[in-house]
């Protein structure tokens, strides 16, 4: 650990409001077990001590439902999807994570439950046989533990289960002197298996009904059987620790808040909608509208998989700027924002890199920050989107006062829109030719010419834009509030 750095994280505060630490230093060397029923909040406490122990410790989180991805724009973690790649191109990957301390998300949501078990033991295996000049510090987390070392045999083949419980056993057992700390989570106890569990020592119990589960977590606390009830009574968010690393004695804490959230979330109930049957049928089977179809047509492709060689380098540029960090200067805002734009400028010159989901391409924008030194922390996924589309069309200086004005009227565009309409702006503003079709696919990154012509319907119904054709058929369009328009799209 880096002198000067505390290795203490707050995760939350206790019933007087004193702030609640884990030490992470010690958390190494003493690893956690966290349990709680579903709706307790435990993914809530991952989430919130991955957090905020990431700039602390390289962090790789085993996430069988894909909830933890959200980490990789804002924190900087690499999001692998394991469903895209074989068996060897894991291996590689985690071999070359553990030499690169990168931190990264093992997402396993496109995967049966027993490929789930079978992809987890062959990464974590790789991990932990990694050469002794490997050996880093790093928190493992390994989410819904109970699939990965069930106590009992289920629907998976044995030999799959012993892969999986041998991976998860060596993580918790002997993972201290290879520097791998594990931090295994589960719903319940009883389905965990007793090696994994009682290799922790430290704890944080979540609300739990069972009996059998009750009773083990007093156990682990310390607690009599008759004070075990209180487990039951915890609120959602809530926890009772104990350990090296958070508490000498048992002690409720209450889990702070989160800066990133999960794919899927639960919502407050909502009443259906006060319609007859004939209503709703005449709703379901209408025919869509305009804008339906435009908005269902606007939803992005599913990502095409990373190949694992650029994914290997990804992993290797993003764990080498934080050593490079610690010494450098902090470029100034000015120098900044010379550093964004020419980032931006590297990106648009990519080929098809319209073509890419915002997500990929705020996350490279990210690792692109990282490695010339800068944060991201000025600019969400939202603001780099509208940035990024203004860089598309040409507009490279956000101070020009045109570029400005325009910049301004476009901020009733949405996001996914804005690109093919400041392409139109732009050619507006020096009185250029109309864009034609397949420069404005280009920019919205489709190969469907009808979507463009639906779109620039919407933009005209919308009042953004107004769309003329000459006798010869050449479009050209006017921006009545900016007062531009095109010259005639070129034969």
């Amino acid at each position: 650990m880096p002198r000067g750095v505390s290795t203490c994280v707050e995760i939350g505060i206790d019933p007087s409001g004193t702030p609640v630490r884990i030490d992470i230093e010690e958390l190494l060397a003493t690893r956690l077990l966290v349990q709680g029923n579903s709706g307790s909040g435990k993914s809530h406490l991952l989430r919130r001590l991955l957090e905020e122990s990431a700039g602390i410790v390289q962090q790789i989180v085993i996430d069988p439902e894909g909830d933890f991805v959200s980490l990789a724009e804002p924190f900087g973690h690499v999001a692998i999807d394991a469903a895209a790649y074989s068996g060897g191109e894991i291996a590689r990957l985690a071999a070359r994570i553990r030499k690169h301390r990168a931190s990264v998300v093992l997402a396993l949501d496109g995967l049966e439950i027993e490929a789930q078990m079978r992809c987890a033991a062959l990464f974590l295996a790789t991990l932990f046989d990694a050469p002794r000049e490997d050996w880093f510090p790093a928190l493992v987390i390994v989410d819904e533990a109970q699939l990965f070392a069930p106590a009992a045999a289920g629907d998976v083949s044995d030999e799959v289960r012993r892969l999986s419980l041998g991976a998860m056993t060596n993580l918790m057992c002997r993972g201290r002197k290879r520097g791998l700390a594990g931090v295994v989570a589960t719903q319940r106890l009883a389905k965990l298996a007793k090696n994994v569990a009682a290799e922790a020592s430290n704890f944080l119990m979540g609300r739990t009904f069972l009996d059998i589960d009750m009773a083990r977590a007093a156990d682990l606390l310390g607690m009599e059987r008759r004070q075990a009830e209180q487990i039951r009574d915890l609120q959602r968010g809530h926890f009772l620790g104990l350990g090296p690393a958070i508490s000498r004695r048992p002690l409720a804490v209450r889990i702070g808040a989160v800066r990133t959230g999960a794919r899927t979330v639960s919502h407050a109930l909502v009443p259906p909608p006060l319609a007859s049957a004939d209503e709703l049928h005449a709703l379901l089977h209408g025919e869509a509208s305009e804008e339906e179809a435009l908005l269902v047509e606007a939803v992005p492709p599913i990502p095409t998989a990373v190949p694992s060689d650029e994914l290997i380098e990804r992993i290797v540029s993003v764990a080498a700027v934080p050593e490079q960090e610690q010494h450098a200067p902090r470029p100034s805002p000015s120098e900044r924002e010379l550093i964004v734009a020419e980032i931006l400028e590297e990106m648009i010159r990519e080929e098809r890199c319209t073509f890419q989901p915002a997500a990929a391409l705020f996350q490279d924008f990210s690792v692109r920050c990282r490695m010339r030194r800068i944060g991201t922390a000025e600019m969400d996924v939202t603001t780099f989107r509208r940035r990024f589309a203004a860089v598309i069309a040409g507009f490279t200086d956000p101070a020009d006062a045109r570029c400005a004005a325009i910049l301004h009227f476009a901020r009733v565009v949405p996001e996914d829109l804005l690109a093919p309409f400041l392409v139109i702006a732009r050619a507006a503003e020096d009185n250029a030719p109309c864009p034609d079709d397949h420069r404005l696919a280009e920019a919205y990154g489709t190969n469907s010419l009808g979507r463009i012509r639906r779109l620039l319907e919407h933009f005209e119904r919308s009042g953004l834009i107004v769309v003329r054709t000459d006798f010869s058929g050449r479009r050209s369009v006017t921006i009545p509030e900016l007062g531009l328009a095109t010259a005639p799209i070129e034969a």
